[in-house]
């Protein structure tokens, strides 16, 4: 099995040198990924200026630009082969409900879906991560069982493991996405040379964290499994929209 890995928080990230490490073992691995952390790039693609590709003393591959950038360079320009798999991460900090629409970790892969290649985004659900190891060994088994029972179509996974040790995880979930309230204001403060500038402000707290979300399981020690689609069309709202345009 080939794998083609990647993140949002660039190449020198903890969490992507224990993704590696643990799924060595298990695949022929390729890390492209961004030389910069591109935390909330979402699914940005680099229009306005070529990108370079670089290789790391530590063998992996670096690109100027942002998650999707990487994987679609690697996929569709640098490697000699299609991978079986894309999986991004380990991220440092959760990606649940709202935070897949801006996240570079779930855009990484993402693009790899889009190119028909089964993907994974996974996240430690936490922003003082510790346990990068418990994240990489819940990854090593999915892609353990991906090879034995390969899925009949590419999926597209989300995964978010709570900051713990391996033994004190409570299992696994598969999960819908939940909903987070409102984000913060923007924070307005001045720079060193008197300038006004604004900080986008904190995610909002969860708002919908019932049973079956991502959220409820990460707060009780669960592996969130959250699939995703990228049909973004509200098939509910075509007959109104319909009946509203009609003169």
């Amino acid at each position: 099995m080939r794998i083609l890995l990647s993140n949002d928080d660039g190449y020198f990230a903890p969490g992507l040198a224990a993704l590696a490490q643990a799924l060595a073992p298990l695949a022929d691995i390729t890390v492209v990924a961004p030389e910069r952390d591109r935390s909330g790039a979402s699914n940005s693609l680099t229009l306005d200026r070529p990108l370079m590709l670089r290789k790391a003393p530590s063998g992996f591959y670096y690109v100027n630009g942002t998650p999707t950038d990487c994987v679609h360079l690697a996929v569709t320009g640098m490697l000699d082969h299609m991978p079986d798999m894309v999986i991004s991460g380990i991220n440092h900090g959760a990606n649940m409900g709202d935070d897949t629409i801006y996240s570079g970790t779930v855009a990484a892969a993402t693009e790899g879906y889009l190119l028909g290649i089964p993907s994974i985004a996974v996240s430690l659900a936490s922003h003082n991560a510790r346990h990068f190891d418990t994240a990489a060994r819940v990854v090593a088994d999915l892609v353990q069982r991906i090879q034995t029972r390969p899925p009949a179509e590419p999926m597209l996974l989300n995964v978010n493991v709570p900051d713990c040790a391996t033994a004190e995880l409570n299992g696994v979930s598969v999960t819908r996405l939940g909903k987070r309230h409102k984000a913060e204001s923007v924070v307005k403060t001045t720079n060193p040379r008197g300038q006004i500038v604004y900080w986008v402000g904190a995610a909002g707290a969860a708002q919908d964290a019932g049973e079956g979300t991502d959220f409820h399981a990460v707060a009780n020690d669960q592996v969130s499994i959250t699939p995703l689609q990228m049909d973004l069309t509200r098939f509910s709202q075509m007959d109104s929209v319909n009946a509203w345009l009609k003169p």
